[in-house]
């Protein structure tokens, strides 16, 4: 099966899984692990912030901190299609009481006059506008790099109306690769930040979530009573920096696959639109008179070629460590057999 399901599917490399075996390990709940604590400090470094916690998830990172940063009852400001909405099963209402106020980005982007318009004004029959939410890159949008005047701008909107700020940066570094920008430049607008590794870096678990020291105090909390600490977590924590060593300049072979495959796709009669592919991830739209998307899915498969179904005739791509220009052209033959 030539997997392009998510580049959640990559898997760690024999090095990777190697790199364990002499990295010191400990406690981590009583700071015992240097190699834990090497990684959130190289972590909160990347983001130019003060502090940072591991955790085995992104959405973790994104649960506690709107768990930090909001009270019950609060109103979270992010695009319709952000990851906090469409893949973490309503954890902001089940974890935090909060509500959310969606914006119809586009590509998976904000403006400032978006944000303006979605902030509640101060009234006891309103929610609290309390937190705003910016994903990099925007995994719904295409993989869609924010620009960094506008992500700043929107942040800096956002902060001069009393929100906190919070970036799901699960692909963050696709974003710096593909665009030379440093990570502490697209998060200085930010209160909080986060980086997955069990994406295009290809480690089996873990994310890091970083903010200020107060901040990371408090997301201990929400850590310990949601799941507790992990002790040894030396033996995980050890692959995600191998994977900051070894993996962060191979993205830029994952976005150029990506770039060719969206070219190839543009002629093929069954797609009536390939949206534009700014790093590892590909849309493609479905033409109206041919299979919808679950019926074209059905066909790839059968084809050994899995995507994923994100609309009714909308699907995604995502390049990553474990598909090559083989798995490219199976993929291509495909769609072409669509009928």
């Amino acid at each position: 099966m030539y997997n392009f399901y998510s580049d959640t599917q990559t898997m760690p490399t024999r090095a990777m899984r190697e790199s364990i075996l002499d990295a010191p390990t400990g406690d981590e709940r009583h700071d015992g692990c240097p190699t834990t604590l090497a990684l959130c400090d190289r972590v909160a470094d990347l983001f130019g912030m003060e502090a940072a916690m591991f955790l085995p998830s992104g959405t973790m990172c994104n649960e506690i901190a709107i768990a930090v940063h909001c009270r019950p009852g609060d109103e979270v400001i992010c695009t319709r299609d952000s990851h906090i909405i469409f893949a973490e099963s309503g954890g902001p209402a089940a974890l935090s009481g909060v509500m959310m106020q969606p914006i119809d980005g586009e590509r998976g982007l904000m403006t400032v006059s978006q944000v303006e318009n979605a902030i509640r004004p101060n009234s006891t029959f309103a929610p609290r506008s309390r937190l705003l939410i910016a994903e990099q890159t925007a995994n719904l949008g295409g993989g869609t790099i924010w620009p960094l005047d506008q992500l700043n701008d929107v942040a800096a909107f956002a902060k001069d109306q009393g929100l906190m700020t919070h970036m799901d940066g699960a692909r963050i570094l696709n974003a710096t690769v593909a665009s030379g920008i440093a990570a502490r430049e697209y998060g200085r607008g930010f209160d909080s930040a986060w980086i997955a590794f069990t994406k295009g870096l290809g480690c089996p678990v873990g994310a890091v979530l970083a903010g200020s020291h107060e901040f990371i105090k408090r997301a201990w909390l929400f850590k310990r009573r949601w799941g507790g600490a992990m002790r040894q977590t030396g033996v995980l924590t050890a692959m995600c920096l191998y994977a900051l060593d070894h993996h962060v300049d191979r993205l830029a072979e994952d976005h150029a696959l990506a770039a060719s495959i969206a070219e190839r796709l543009t002629d093929i009669p069954a797609i009536a639109r390939v949206h534009p592919a700014d790093t590892n991830i590909v849309l493609i739209d479905l033409v109206e008179d041919r299979p919808d998307a679950r019926t074209a899915l059905a066909h790839l498969m059968e084809q050994g070629v899995q995507v994923t179904v994100v609309g009714e005739r909308r699907m995604r791509i995502v390049t990553h460590m474990d598909v090559d220009t083989v798995a490219a052209d199976a993929l291509v033959n495909a769609f072409a057999a669509l009928s």
